[in-house]
């Protein structure tokens, strides 16, 4: 056993090393813009500078990617998070993109095509900024410009930013002394959840981010001192919690309903994306609010993996301003794969913010034999969709239309177009689509849809890759079996008003709905004073399915959590790890784990134990 142990950790060892040396790389590059990995960024500007010490050169379409009309601040964990997603750009990497435009492989673009391509393509650049390009002696010679020496002088730059920021933490010893460890974000057993850029909290009781770190940052005496830890057991039978005290809709016929459909779409770090919702409600009423999995077609021999991804709603109240959102409760009642909440709301405006743990719904390696076909020709020779693929639109469609009346919005289209593209489709493009699309009352019939992207595998000659690209933005694999996203449908049921439900957002989780999972868990849980040390202290909260452990940290200082699932049986961690460790900021409280039962049929095991580094 200890060989195999010993062995086991020397495996470990070189990914300790290489995660080590990546966390100290982006400290590096903060620590060059900013005084602290405590402070926060600020701007886009920042962002931008941060970015650019860590080697990178961001354009103003991924800057604004992470920084969106809701951001005011960026923290250290967020930037880490950036940079895993913004991957270093390689030579080959390089060398292709110029490739495609260097046709025969000369080497060289002349002057007048790169201006022609840098001001009318993508982030659109202006004459002066390609002409202080091509003016570079460096790289430019005789109208033309050798772009492989230009390759070689920008990785060469990224490089110096890189080593630039390290030797500056390296001289300054009092940050030296704060560099950090390992931090290990991936397993084959489980998933690790990668939170989006959040907002800055505006209260003096802080969230700190919901990210699990194993860190070993310079700590207080007071903490180094603090031996504590604090154990946690929970046994579950097997198929419990399936049902509770849910009333089932049925018995609200009389009651007035409003619903919505939506989805949660996993990006391809790991990182789900939802639509989040406004409620209006235009007086005081009793209401019963549920959300579920979507239940698609069956087709017989593809697996309907989203039916059993947990889902959760958390009802939050906006008072003056849209920033300013209390907490109201969350679906914990459970009746099979439905969970809900039924009580009483007062009138006025309140977000609905879908959440899964993503304890089932993750990146996950399956082999698939054979790429699906999507188009084929005819007898006629003209490009037809095939039945495989439609039956695959007719579910998308099934999914982005919202409202569920059969047609789709210019809303609910662009839903779609800004998770498959990116873009927006404005008022006059819709009118195009109005000419050459079956529509009714200015929305997209299926017909229409299905034309569309007839029309798009025509405009590409029967090339299916930007069909592809759309299919796996949206959740499908080359099988065209949707394993990466799962559609859920949220009912809405008033007794005495007639509720309006509408999705507003297509985005990652917020800081509000990590704010409001925390609360729920510190509101509901059971709390557990770490042994010697009183101002950290353990939350645990079993809902349904799902067990919750949340962190506080009451002390002036930062600390670091040691979390062992050694103990535990049968169970899947949102983090996707056994053991971790999580950096909580002082007066903060952050989430340490979701865990949820490997298998539903069996018995399931909660054992974890925190303690104090």
């Amino acid at each position: 056993q200890k060989v195999t142990l010993s062995e086991s950790s020397q495996a470990k060892k070189p990914q300790h090393a290489e995660e080590a040396i990546f966390y100290m790389n982006c400290r590096a590059a903060y620590l060059t813009v900013l005084k602290s990995s405590l402070e926060n960024i600020k701007s886009k500007e920042q962002l931008s500078l941060v970015l650019q010490q860590a080697g990178r050169n961001p354009s103003q379409k991924t800057v604004n990617k992470y920084w969106t009309s809701q951001t005011t601040t960026l923290n250290f964990d967020d930037f880490c998070t950036i940079l895993k997603k913004e991957k270093l750009v390689t030579k080959p990497e390089l060398l292709e993109a110029f490739g495609k435009i260097d046709i025969d492989n000369t080497g060289y673009i002349l002057h007048d095509e790169l201006y022609k391509i840098l001001t009318t393509r993508g982030e659109k650049m202006t004459r002066d900024e390609v002409g202080a390009i091509i003016k570079q002696a460096d790289f430019n010679c005789g109208g033309k410009l050798d772009y492989r020496k230009f390759c070689d002088l920008y990785l060469t730059t990224s490089e110096q930013c890189c080593k630039t920021a390290r030797e500056k933490l390296e001289v300054d010893s009092r940050l030296k002394q704060q560099q950090f460890g390992s931090q290990t974000e991936t397993s084959s057993e489980g998933i690790t959840p990668k939170p989006s850029p959040r907002i800055s909290r505006k209260t003096d009781h802080k969230l700190a981010p919901a990210k699990g770190d194993s860190r070993t940052p310079s700590r207080p005496s007071s903490a180094q001192s603090c031996k504590a830890s604090v154990s946690t057991t929970v046994s579950v039978g097997a198929g419990s919690s399936r049902s509770t005290k849910l009333i089932e809709p049925d018995t609200m016929k009389e009651w007035q309903c409003a619903q919505s459909k939506g989805c949660f779409y996993l990006e391809e770090d790991g990182e789900i994306v939802s639509h989040k919702y406004r409620l209006h409600l235009p007086q005081r009423s009793t209401v019963c609010i549920t959300i579920k999995p979507l239940n698609l077609r069956q087709v017989e021999g593809k697996s309907c993996h989203w039916l059993s991804v947990d889902t959760a709603l958390y009802i939050l109240k906006e008072n003056e301003t849209q920033e300013n959102l209390q907490l109201v409760s969350f679906t914990e009642q459970q009746n099979k794969e439905m969970f809900g909440w039924k009580g009483e709301l007062g009138s006025g405006t309140y977000w609905l913010l879908p959440f899964t743990t993503g304890c089932r719904l993750r990146k996950v390696k399956t082999q698939v034999t054979g790429e699906a076909k999507l188009v084929y020709r005819g007898e006629d020779g003209e490009l037809v969709l095939t039945k495989e693929f439609r039956a695959a639109l007719l579910d998308i469609f099934e999914t982005i239309d919202l409202d569920g009346n059969g047609l789709l919005s210019l809303e609910e289209y662009n839903f779609f177009e800004l998770r498959t593209s990116g873009e927006k489709c404005d008022e006059e493009a819709w009118a195009v689509c109005k000419e050459n699309f079956d529509m009714k009352k200015n929305e997209l019939t299926r017909q229409g849809f299905m034309d569309l992207n007839l029309m798009e595998a025509n405009d590409r000659e029967g090339d299916p890759s930007d069909l592809w690209v759309t299919l796996l933005s949206l959740g499908y694999n080359k099988a065209l079996e949707m394993t990466e996203a799962c559609p859920f449908v949220i009912d809405i049921y008033a007794e005495k008003c007639k509720p309006r439900i509408k999705a507003i957002y297509l985005e990652a989780g917020s800081w509000q709905l990590n704010r409001a999972i925390c609360k729920s868990v510190v509101n509901k849980g059971e709390a557990k004073v770490m042994d010697g040390c009183e101002n950290i202290i353990i939350y645990t909260f079993k809902s349904g399915r799902r067990i919750t452990s949340v962190i506080e940290n009451k002390s002036d200082n930062k600390v670091i959590i040691h979390v062992n699932n050694e103990q535990s049986k049968n169970c899947l961690s949102s983090r996707g790890l056994t053991v971790f460790a999580v950096e909580v900021a002082p007066k903060s409280m952050m989430v340490s784990q979701h865990v949820m039962p490997l298998n539903e049929q069996e018995e399931w095991l909660y054992n974890c134990v925190h303690s104090l580094l």
